[in-house]
């Protein structure tokens, strides 16, 4: 099966986040025909295992080339022959391109293993929503008997051409946050306030007081607020949620003290009570400059054109690999034809395929054999 038609065969059968079991079990069959070792992890996630023909004995370099390949609720509307047979799922953020890749990457390595080292393939479920894939990958600690040198992941990029790629040293992606507050007072009749401790009054001051923390690297949007009254009936409470991101921990932290602090300040004047939930996400992605680096040189010398990127305000579980490992995160070039991502009609160029896995598997090679 050619990697085009692989990815294909994912594109029509998408399936969504810790649900991808017919996914799981079709990428296991066509390793499976090509040989190469694998097993089950994080429950509808895959793990292929390659060995070098040059490792020798105690040699624990390895490199691990991860893969998203989970799909979104979205009834698909491109109109390809090959669209989504799960109505109202679909492939909309490139996850079947990202698979695809990977998959290419170790058909052509493992019929020509030569490099020393072990190269490990994670396809790994659950990116779209939290917990993240990744943290439950990480929590079956299936990297530690090895020298982890890289891992490295990549996302379409239809901002880019086909034959570009996009690279940040360092802070790339954000941290994100869901904030969930309830404003909890004393209704009744609109027109007697002296006789009300007014949730919907504190709730627009906390509202504002909150958008206001948002500068260069934290950006924070209320997305929900929900006040069941009347023209004339105030309710007695009033919810709201939205979504954090931040770049660095330290400052991750200081906001939300500052959430709750502004909450506490709140509460005190307008005699009301907040409950501030705020579920942690994905961490920050922060690429190793060293890798990147050299990634970009490979590029460059492959003939493949490279933009280095802004910082990016989206959030991606690849955020808790970087944390433990050096890490690269890089974004691929699918064309502006592709459309949005996460629309009904995002379809990326198929030509980007071939172009992330010359230059995925030449970067793994390069690093496996630098000693």
């Amino acid at each position: 099966m050619t990697p085009v038609e692989f990815r294909r065969r994912l594109h029509a059968h998408p399936e969504l986040s810790f649900r991808e079991d017919g996914t799981a079990a079709f990428i296991a069959e066509q390793l499976a025909e090509l040989g190469i070792e694998h097993r089950t992890i994080a429950r509808t996630g895959i793990l292929a295992r390659i060995p070098g023909r040059r490792t020798t004995p105690g040699d624990r370099r390895a490199v691990v080339l991860r893969a998203d390949i989970d799909a979104l609720p979205i009834a698909e509307r491109t109109g390809l022959a090959y669209s989504s047979r799960n109505a109202g799922v679909m492939h909309a953020c490139g996850h079947d391109v990202h698979a695809a890749v990977l998959f290419g990457v170790l058909q052509r390595l493992a019929a020509d293993p030569d490099f020393g080292g072990t190269l490990l393939g994670l396809f790994q479920p659950g990116e779209e929503c939290n917990p993240g894939g990744a943290s439950l990958v990480l929590a079956e600690d299936p990297f530690g008997e090895y020298d982890i040198r890289a891992v490295i992941g990549e996302h379409v990029e239809p901002q880019l051409e086909v034959g570009t790629l996009g690279f940040r040293a360092g802070k790339y992606m954000a941290a994100s946050d869901e904030l969930r507050l309830r404003v909890r007072g004393t209704g009744g009749h609109g027109a007697l306030r002296s006789q009300l401790r007014d949730p919907v009054a504190a709730g627009a001051e906390l509202l504002t007081r909150l958008v206001a923390l948002n500068g260069e690297e934290c950006v924070l949007s209320v997305g929900r607020v929900q006040a069941d009254g009347a023209t004339n009936v105030v309710p007695d409470e009033l919810y709201m949620e939205g979504t954090l991101r931040t770049f660095d921990e330290r400052e991750r932290e200081i906001i939300h003290r500052r959430i709750a602090n502004i909450a506490a300040d709140i509460d005190k004047r307008h005699g009301v009570r907040t409950d501030v939930g705020i579920g942690r996400g994905y961490p920050c992605v922060v690429n190793d400059e060293i890798l990147v680096k050299r990634a970009v040189a490979l590029a460059q010398e492959t003939g493949l054109k490279v933009e280095m990127l802004p910082l990016r305000t989206t959030a991606e579980d690849f955020g808790f690999y970087c944390r433990v490992y050096p890490s690269l995160f890089y974004r691929l070039g699918v064309g502006a034809a592709a459309g949005r991502p996460h629309t009904s009609s995002f379809s990326p160029d198929e030509r980007a395929i071939d172009a992330g896995i010359g230059f995925m598997g030449r970067l793994a090679l390069q690093i496996l054999n630098r000693q």
